[in-house]
């Protein structure tokens, strides 16, 4: 018996993921929408031919992309689950969404999913990687994402109760190193107007309204909005990577692990900093031509 479940998943160029991904969901799915960027590959032929509807829409941002598809898609079941092209789930939480979801209690509106990174093959176990739950799974109507360049978490209204999931979400882009560095010098600069955004009043945050996804999330915003943001820029990166390198274990992820860790946990924050002293610099504190810079150098439109 198929669980009544919308799933939306946003797509650029991902022929190499979108089976991977339609294929894991089909047994649980009712509806599974796909939001499409105007691919020039085949994805949108892939995920047609496995019964997903796609529509089209220019992209901005991923929260202002999913928003779109919340407010544009028809979705007519009574959950919806967001999910990535390059993620799937491993049969154990395929059988617990179809076995669980329909016996849900009345209140609960929202489900936290554990997602498992894979790097080259590498379970990424450590430096604070997993278990990371997100909140995956929520009832139509009940949940918005984040209007946040970076970060953007599903979010529900105050109070909103929530369970948890056992089993695990995977996460595995299997494109190569160029596409992943390719791909965290966009997030470095999606993450540098946030950061740039704690100092400068570039535009209003998106907080407070409705509640995060949970304590881990909370935690984590709150280090990362008031506590790593206020560390000069360059050695708050080494002191990241310290952190997760030495004291969150993450030393005993193997080789893999290590080039995962320098990658994402030293190069990409020092690659924001950089970013954020470069803006800095040529902005000298005047808001106005700092909003000029990041639209006429990196196509941020505020």
């Amino acid at each position: 018996m198929k669980a009544l479940i919308t799933v939306v998943i946003l797509t650029h160029n991902e022929e190499l993921h979108i089976a991977r991904c339609i294929n894991s969901l089909a047994s649980l799915a009712n509806n599974i929408y796909v939001i499409d960027s105007f691919s020039t590959d085949r994805t949108i032929e892939i995920a047609n031919s496995l019964g997903a509807v796609v529509f089209q829409n220019p992209w901005k941002n991923y929260a202002d992309q999913f928003q779109w598809a919340l407010d544009n898609c028809p979705i007519d079941t009574e959950w919806v689950m967001r999910m990535d092209a390059d993620e799937y789930l491993e049969t154990s939480l395929q059988h617990e969404i179809s076995q669980r979801l329909p016996q849900v209690q009345e209140g609960v509106d929202g489900i936290f999913i554990k997602r498992k990174v894979l790097f080259y093959g590498q379970w990424i176990r450590h430096g604070g990687y997993y278990p990371l739950y997100l909140l995956r799974i929520w009832r139509a109507g009940r949940g918005r994402i984040e209007q946040r360049w970076m970060d953007e978490h599903i979010v529900l209204p105050e109070q909103a109760r929530t369970i948890q999931f056992k089993h695990d979400l995977v996460d595995e882009n299997l494109k190569g190193i160029t596409f992943w560095v390719n791909k965290h010098n966009s997030y470095a600069t999606r993450e540098m107007v946030d950061l740039l955004n704690n100092k400068y009043p570039l535009f209003k945050k998106d907080e407070a309204v409705m509640s995060f996804e949970g304590p881990q999330t909370k935690r984590k915003r709150f280090l990362k909005d008031k506590v790593y943001s206020k560390i000069p820029a360059g050695l708050r990166a080494v002191i990241y990577f310290l952190y997760r390198y030495v004291i969150n274990l993450g030393f005993l992820d193997g080789a893999k692990g290590f080039v995962f860790h320098v990658m994402q946990g030293l190069w990409y924050r020092l690659l924001v900093d950089v970013k954020i002293m470069e803006v800095e610099a040529k902005c000298n504190g005047d808001v106005s031509l700092l909003r000029k810079v990041l639209n006429d150098e990196y196509g941020i439109k505020l």
